[in-house]
């Protein structure tokens, strides 16, 4: 009840990722959402691979609501003229062929908030397929993100995730619009659009220094020490010196003098001469555990990372993890949105929904 978004009702016509992502995180902010699902249920249900987490990581606090767009469409009608909100992530006109476009739904029912998640927002390549790699090749963050000459996509859908956040952001502007005008309207994220923007630093790097950015395996580092190493029983630790004063500490715990050279006085020097110093780095490091490198780094205030599986986030004592059920009854853990309301972290309301549970003949 003390949700920001109490009150509001979502119905989400969605598929993998990027509609999920948005209509999670209005769930998870107390709205009510409504997930329709086709018979027998959303196929990203029974994905295999790299989408078998799919369905669990991003459907917790949702209604099933089993139809037919075609044969069902006067109850989804009904449905949607109680909604505020309608989102959808299929190709360009799918909904408005079977009759449940935009201007009919918004004609029935003015206030109402239509959010569509689109590969591509308006322009040359609106009609064209997208997906999250697609996207990733087109906007350049496969080339900063591969070793020269080998793009490669980053390891997580980011753009499908971020382009639901966006689209969050737009219905909750949408929303408040219509505080202010009583009115609704129609809203888009575009996929490429999202990757463009992640890679806007990188654009402007180009802009400001008249040079290309390497991609970043291969780039020089703006600080001197900011790099992977290995410690002596063969633990990856990634670790960051990016101010004078940090440098000071670093050589201070590793004990070190070598390292005190005039050659290393400043960062600008030790970025230029990362070829030298990483090795000399890594040569003392790696003679030491991994635990003492942490706990040096700790006591410093120094950036650093084990490098880590998604996996090993499972037992992580810091993150904020929410349990749910599996399709098949286990349970597992996910991790929370990485928000916080005041003093409050956003839980799990519903859990992961069985299909059809909201239909009228199994809505508790």
């Amino acid at each position: 009840m003390n949700l920001p978004l109490h009150g509001i009702r979502v119905v989400e016509f969605s598929h993998m990722v990027m509609g999920p992502t948005c209509g999670m995180i209005l769930a998870d902010l107390g709205a009510e959402v409504i997930k329709i699902e086709p018979p027998g249920g959303d196929r990203t249900r029974n994905l295999g691979a790299s989408g078998a987490g799919f369905f669990s990581a991003l459907s917790r606090n949702k209604r099933s609501y089993v139809a037919d767009v075609e044969a069902d469409r006067d109850a989804l009608l009904a449905l949607i003229d109680s909604a505020d909100v309608v989102l959808e992530n299929f190709r360009p006109g799918a909904l408005a062929e079977k009759g449940l476009g935009f201007d009919v739904l918004r004609a029935r029912n003015p206030r109402l908030v239509c959010l569509s998640l689109k590969g591509f927002l308006p322009g040359p390549y609106e009609n064209r397929t997208a997906l999250d790699e697609v996207v990733q090749m087109m906007a350049g963050l496969a080339y900063m993100t591969g070793p020269p000459g080998r793009p490669l996509r980053a390891g997580a859908p980011v753009n499908d995730m971020m382009g639901g956040m966006f689209g969050v952001i737009a219905v909750l502007a949408a929303l408040r619009e219509r505080d202010a005008t009583g009115q609704g309207q129609v809203v888009q994220a575009g996929l490429f659009e999202t990757c463009a923007f992640l890679v806007s630093t990188s654009m402007t790097q180009w802009a400001v220094s008249g040079r290309e950015p390497t991609p970043m395996p291969a780039g020089r580092r703006a600080w001197g020490v900011y790099d992977v190493f290995t410690a002596s029983e063969g633990t990856q630790i990634f670790v960051a010196v990016v101010t004078e004063r940090q440098w000071e500490i670093f050589t201070r715990a590793l004990d070190a003098p070598e390292l005190a050279i005039p050659e290393f006085a400043t960062n600008n020097l030790r970025s230029a001469a990362r070829e030298t110093l990483i090795p000399m780095v890594q040569e003392i490091l790696g003679r030491r555990p991994v635990a003492q490198i942490e706990a040096l780094c700790e006591q410093g205030g120094l950036p650093y990372a084990r490098i880590n599986r998604p996996w090993d986030l499972l037992d992580d004592p810091h993150l904020h993890m929410l349990d749910v059920t599996l399709p098949d009854g286990r349970a597992a853990k996910v991790p929370a949105l990485p928000i916080m309301l005041g003093d409050r972290r956003l839980g799990v309301r519903h859990d992961l929904p069985a299909i059809g549970e909201y239909n009228p003949d199994k809505s508790p």
